[in-house]
């Protein structure tokens, strides 16, 4: 079991956002934001378009660096700070990264254990493992190019494997992807976390959540408007499901025209 948490400690990333007349505004993308993800468990972080859930998942990924505040990773013997130290921790996955198209995602990975410095042995065996892992069998050996886009998001995950990380930051990964894809990427989750592994992920799908995280974060203009399980937030707002919870929530904070 992994003992590996990752905090943000005050998290602020502010934009400077040019107006008519040449005049400029800071902007903060997020403002504020505080939260501790630990081993064992799955938490979304939900809100509207323009929320500042990728601002927030680069910088605590340590590919972007915050204006103010902190991130640390602890573990069972250490509290990390240091950016490099960091990300041998993490394995992150962007709603838009790009891959290699004229490799196969059985060569990226090769490229990528070198990288990291493992031997061809571990490396293979690792290939095997994240194959199987994540149902690739049928095309882990085909170009990324030639790829569906539910097996390319595959391909892109299993980028994220292969240093065998500890810690889990995905942003949006099933998005727009069909029920098998999708059904992967979500039993690799799961699997995860019952290997005690950390996930931090965002979604737009309120019903993928409510079946997935042990915890929901909804934030709004860069701050978290509401914390907490999806049953313990049903409860407290009287409803009976997280879309709803998520309707009256914008409703409140006036946001609704902006999702």
């Amino acid at each position: 079991m992994s003992d590996v948490r990752i905090t943000a400690d005050s998290l602020v990333k502010t934009f400077i956002r040019n107006e008519k007349k040449n005049r400029k505004v800071a902007v903060n993308a997020v403002d504020g934001i505080s939260l501790t993800v630990g081993g064992g468990e799955i938490v979304g972080i939900l809100g509207p378009n323009g929320a500042g859930k990728t601002t927030l998942l680069r910088m605590m990924s340590r590919l972007m660096k915050p204006t103010l505040g902190t991130v640390s990773i602890r573990t069972q013997d250490q509290e990390i700070t240091d950016d490099t130290e960091m990300k041998r921790y993490i394995g992150y996955l962007s709603n838009n990264t790009k891959l290699y198209g004229r490799f196969s995602a059985a060569e990226l990975l090769r490229m990528l254990g070198t990288v990291y410095g493992m031997d061809k042995d571990a490396v293979e065996k690792k290939i095997g493992e994240i194959s199987d892992i994540l149902s690739m069998g049928e095309f882990i050996d085909n170009r990324i190019e030639k790829l569906s886009t539910g097996q390319t998001q595959r391909a892109s995950i299993s980028r994220c494997l292969i240093h065998d990380p500890a810690v889990y930051i995905f942003d949006e990964p099933t998005l727009g992807l069909d029920i098998i894809s999708s059904a992967a990427i979500i039993d690799f989750m799961k699997k995860e976390r019952e290997a005690g592994k950390t996930v931090l992920y965002s979604t737009h799908y309120m019903e993928e959540a409510e079946y997935l995280c042990d915890r929901i974060v909804m934030i709004h203009r860069g701050r978290i408007i509401c914390e907490g399980t999806p049953e313990g937030l049903k409860h407290e707002l009287g409803q009976k499901n997280l879309r709803d919870v998520f309707t009256q929530l914008i409703a409140k904070e006036g946001m609704a025209d902006e999702y």
